[in-house]
């Protein structure tokens, strides 16, 4: 399962994240993981949480991102929830096209290893498509 959240800069989509996230360390048995670019989060969410700082790891473009998810649920199969904060920020690809592919990609990988996804992007809701449209 994949949700995004999205909106303009300044309407609270980070601080919505931040209440699913503490909720999720609550209520789901598995480890939650929050990929933020920067550590600006780190007293806001639930210390049960595993924050994780992208840019630590030089990610750039959709496809190192992918590698980065896939390689953090093989060294933890217990990854029940990955909640990732401003997307474009962290893969540097802002492209709606590009967006919609890694979406699908995340659904797909969200059946195969039981893993849920909340994502923000930072974009207008207009410019999103149907098949974006299909994860809010």
């Amino acid at each position: 399962m994949v949700t995004v959240i999205m909106g303009l800069k300044g309407a609270g989509k980070t601080k919505h994240m931040i209440a699913l996230v503490n909720t999720a360390v609550e209520e789901e048995s598995g480890l939650v993981v929050l990929i933020e670019k920067g550590k600006k989060l780190t007293y806001d969410i639930h210390h049960g949480a595993r924050l994780v700082d992208s840019s630590s790891y030089d990610l750039s473009g959709n496809d190192m991102l992918k590698g980065f998810i896939s390689g953090l649920q093989a060294g933890n199969y217990d990854i029940s929830h990955i909640f990732i904060d401003s997307l474009y920020k962290i893969s540097g690809q802002a492209g709606i096209p590009e967006t919609e592919a890694l979406l699908m990609w995340m659904d797909e990988f969200s059946r195969v290893h039981d893993v849920k996804f909340t994502v923000t992007i930072s974009a207008d809701v207009a410019t999103a498509t149907e098949k974006i449209k299909g994860f809010f």
